[in-house]
C-alpha cells in the first residue's frame, strides 16, 4: 500500500513555495476530507489554486493529486497510536524508558519504509552488485554505520573499505574510478567532509549513493542516488539513536539485495567466513 504522503509535506514545510503553503497546510490538518475531494474542490477550500496543487505534488516527489490521496490513504490506515515520537523524560522508570526508546526507533522504521523509494533503492542495489570497488563514508555516529556496512560487504567477498581519519577518506575517494562506488552516510546531509569526499569520488568516475534523512539537503545535490531516512532528533535527541537505527536498516536492506543478485556464491561466503570466525575460538 501506497503511503507517507502526509510524511513528505510536514517534512518539506520549509521548501514549499508560498503559493503552495494553503494547500499543504489543508491537507495536514484534514487529511481525511482530502482524500474524498477533487482538485478542484481542494483548490477552493484551502483558498490555493490547482497550479499551486500540482506544483506541491511534484515538490513532494508525487506524480499527482491521485497518487497523493492514495499515499494520504494508506497513512490514515495505518495510524496508531503509537505513531509519534515519544520524549524521553528525566523522572521516566525503567519500564517507560525501555518502552520509549524502543518505540521511537520503531517509529523511525515505519517511516523511513513510507518514504524509502522501490526503484531508487533497486539502482543503489545494482550499482553495488557492480561495482568493483565500494568505499563508505560516514563521521561520528554514521561512520559507526559505514564500519557496519564494510563488515557485512566484506563477508560476501566485496571490495570495500570504510576509513575513520579525513585525510584516508579523501585519499581513497581520490582513487575511485569508473566501475566503482561510494556510498555517503549522513543524517543531516549536511557534513561538510563527507560532502567533500562524495564531490571527489564523483569525480573520480564513481558511482555516489546519499544515505540521508528525507527532504533538500546537499549531500542529496552531489550523489547520483539518494536513499532517504526518516528520523526525529533534536536537542536532547540528538544523540543519533534513531536515526542510526534508520541508517543501519537501509544498510542491511542494500547488502541484502546485493547478497541476492548472487545468491549461491554470497552463501559459500557467509558460510565460510563463520566458519573461520568460530574456528579462531576453538
Amino acid at each position: 500500500m501506497l503511503n507517507g504522503g502526509l510524511l513528505r509535506i510536514r517534512e518539506s514545510m520549509h521548501l514549499i513555495k508560498p503559493s503552495e503553503q494553503n494547500a499543504a497546510r489543508y491537507i495536514l490538518a484534514k487529511p481525511e476530507e482530502v482524500i474524498r475531494l477533487s482538485i478542484k474542490e481542494l483548490a477552493e477550500r484551502s483558498e490555493s489554486s490547482q497550479a499551486a496543487i500540482i506544483r506541491l505534488c511534484k515538490r513532494i516527489g508525487v506524480e499527482g493529486i491521485q497518487e497523493l490521496k492514495m499515499r494520504i490513504a494508506g497513512d490514515i490506515q495505518s495510524t496508531t497510536e503509537q505513531d509519534e515520537f515519544k520524549e524521553i523524560r528525566p523522572d521516566a522508570d525503567i519500564p517507560t524508558l525501555i518502552e520509549s526508546v524502543s518505540y521511537n526507533n520503531i517509529h523511525s522504521l515505519r517511516e523511513t519504509i513510507k518514504i524509502l523509494e522501490p526503484d531508487t533503492v533497486e539502482k543503489a542495489i545494482e550499482a553495488l552488485h557492480q561495482a568493483n570497488r565500494i568505499d563508505f563514508f560516514g563521521v561520528g555516529a554514521s561512520q559507526l554505520v559505514a564500519q557496519d556496512a564494510h563488515h557485512k560487504f566484506l563477508r560476501i567477498n566485496k571490495m570495500c573499505t570504510a576509513h575513520s581519519d579525513s585525510h584516508l577518506q579523501l585519499t581513497s575517494a581520490v582513487t575511485l574510478a569508473a566501475g566503482d562506488a561510494a556510498v555517503g552516510i549522513s543524517n543531516s546531509g549536511e557534513t561538510s567532509q563527507i560532502i567533500t569526499t562524495m564531490k571527489q569520488a564523483r569525480k573520480s568516475g564513481a558511482t555516489t549513493i546519499g544515505i540521508t534523512k528525507y527532504g533538500h539537503n546537499s549531500l542529496a545535490e552531489v550523489v547520483d542516488i539518494h536513499l532517504t531516512t526518516f528520523t526525529t532528533e533534536a536537542g536532547e535527541r540528538s544523540a543519533a539513536t534513531s536515526s542510526r537505527i534508520a541508517q543501519l536498516n537501509v544498510i542491511d536492506i542494500l547488502f541484502r539485495g546485493v547478497a541476492a543478485r548472487n545468491y549461491d556464491i554470497s552463501s559459500v561466503y557467509l558460510r565460510e567466513t563463520r566458519r573461520a570466525v568460530r574456528e579462531q575460538y576453538k
